[in-house]
């Protein structure tokens, strides 16, 4: 089969910044392509181009063999372009069948027709295997099922490119599973996919060609079939990537957190903690892991004050936090990096260099008498930025916003580590970074671990969970099923912890 798009010779300019510099992608239909690169090489601005979100400064763009110009996502639903981004653009109180005909709802007369859209949401969810209720509310079901819903959104509005943004960033071993049969079923039926990611297990297991950017230039692109891991990896960062954590042996000391017979409320006012108890010793990394759900989220808002405790305790050292505001939390000695960065890690209005003090703003040398040093806070940032390798087209001055997923994640990790907590909360710290990130950062969570900080480090990547811990407590249904040690499990035995199927005493 021929070219369905090529992008020739695309440049695209920010201030501070070229996203793009003169790249060239030709997609073959009926293909998986996969656009690989590090945070801020280019690939979310390259799909921006092609949905109409952004506009070339130059090159051309062909769809179908004929050039065109997609000046709003408008005119690339109408070339058939379709594109789940990584945040959902959903409305949180509309059902599925609500959120898939905004813009394009049907009428009986001068009456909404939802039955009839129903009936077609329902048909292409069958046909593709999404297994969606169209009469769902947003707000009650699953991240991944939300996913489904924009992958609807775009069969709906008979897509037949479609682009998916980091698309398993927000999901479970299991639903990245069911993603890539979808994926495959999505080009059986003879749709084109284009795939942005830095995951390179997922582009050998489900990619036909991978396009490899890095600092917005073009590397080259490759048949996956003849290209390794370790090959893939050195395109993207441009050195040789290793993939395990090197780490001695735990020197655990005393108990520096101890929560005990935690009871935490959900958002829908069940117990989704329910009487938890966990230690974590200095010196030592204790993963928790589980199936998304679960009450990772409850039991980490519970120990950083997001949410109320319904009662037990969480002692930082010998002090009772449990009750404590925030603020008083952090200044007892601990440190967050928060699964939501958008809702908890980074004022987005705000710039790079004043989200970089949040928790050191009103001491010196940042602030005297209650005036704020914009030199120091300034200076302080930079000394971060380059040593989290922190991309920003306008350097401390940047708007968080405006920032890529990963850069921002960057920015919160790179906050909280130079902080050097006592205790440290750690949840999906490596969200959306690539692989060069990610070895840079699991190094520095061990370096915190050497210097005697007791960790609880809480992921949806498995692999992450058995690299990094010391030992790892498997929660299921808001209790603590399992802790076992990490040098003496495997992956079999957390998938049957993590299902409830298995109980293990520590």
């Amino acid at each position: 089969m021929g070219d369905i798009v090529e992008m020739l010779d695309i440049t695209k300019d920010f201030p501070g910044i070229r996203a793009n510099d003169r790249v060239s992608v030709r997609v073959r239909k009926g293909s998986i392509h996969a656009l690989l690169g590090e945070n801020g090489a280019g690939k979310s601005t390259l799909m921006s181009i092609l949905f109409g979100l952004y506009q070339p400064d130059s090159g051309r763009i062909l769809v179908r063999g004929r050039e065109v110009n997609i000046s709003d996502p408008n005119v690339a639903n109408a070339l058939g372009i379709g594109m789940v981004h990584q945040h959902f653009k959903l409305v949180h109180n509309f059902t599925v069948t609500e959120n898939i005909i905004l813009g394009l709802e049907p009428r009986r007369g001068l009456v909404l027709d939802t039955a009839k859209a129903a009936a077609r949401v329902a048909e292409l969810s069958k046909l593709y295997g999404l297994d969606v209720d169209p009469n769902a509310k947003i707000e009650d079901i699953s991240v991944s099922m939300q996913q489904r819903v924009e992958i609807l959104k775009m069969l709906y509005r008979n897509a037949e490119i479609l682009i998916f943004d980091e698309p398993t960033a927000v999901l479970t071993p299991q639903e990245i599973h069911e993603l890539m049969a979808i994926m495959r079923r999505l080009t059986a039926e003879g749709k084109t996919i284009l795939l942005i990611t830095h995951k390179l297990k997922e582009i050998k297991a489900v990619a036909d060609t991978c396009t490899v950017l890095r600092r917005g230039k073009l590397v080259g692109t490759v048949p996956v079939a003849d290209a390794s891991e370790a090959g893939l990896a050195q395109m993207m960062v441009g050195r040789e990537v290793n993939f395990s954590v090197s780490k001695t042996k735990a020197q655990a000391g005393a108990v520096k957190l101890s929560i005990r017979d935690l009871c935490v409320r959900n958002a829908k006012g069940l117990l989704g903690v329910k009487h938890l108890s966990l230690d974590v010793r200095a010196g030592e990394i204790v993963g928790l892991c589980g199936i998304d759900g679960n009450g990772q989220s409850e039991l980490i808002q519970a120990i950083t004050g997001l949410v109320p405790v319904e009662s037990g305790t969480i002692l930082v050292g010998d002090r009772d936090i449990s009750k404590l505001p925030v603020k008083a939390r952090l200044d007892a000695g601990l440190g967050h990096i928060p699964e939501d960065r958008h809702r908890f890690g980074l004022v987005l209005d705000f710039r790079l260099d004043e989200n970089m003090v949040f928790h050191r703003f009103q001491s010196r040398p940042f602030s005297r008498y209650g005036i704020l040093n914009p030199v120091e806070i300034s200076r302080y940032a930079d000394r971060l930025i380059s040593e989290f390798d922190v991309r920003s087209g306008e350097g401390v001055a940047t708007p968080a916003r405006s920032m890529s997923g990963g850069n921002q994640q960057k920015a919160i990790v790179a906050r909280e580590i130079d902080r050097s907590p006592a205790v440290f909360v750690i949840a999906q710290p490596t969200r959306g970074l690539d692989v060069g990130a990610i070895e840079y950062i699991h190094q520095r969570i061990v370096e915190e671990r050497d210097k005697g900080k007791a960790i609880l480090l809480c992921s949806l990547e498995l692999d992450e969970i058995m690299d990094v811990s010391d030992r790892i407590a498997v929660i299921y249904g808001g209790e603590i099923v399992g802790v076992v040690n990490a040098d003496e499990t495997e992956e079999n035995e957390l998938g049957l912890l993590m299902s409830g199927s298995l109980r293990k005493a520590e």
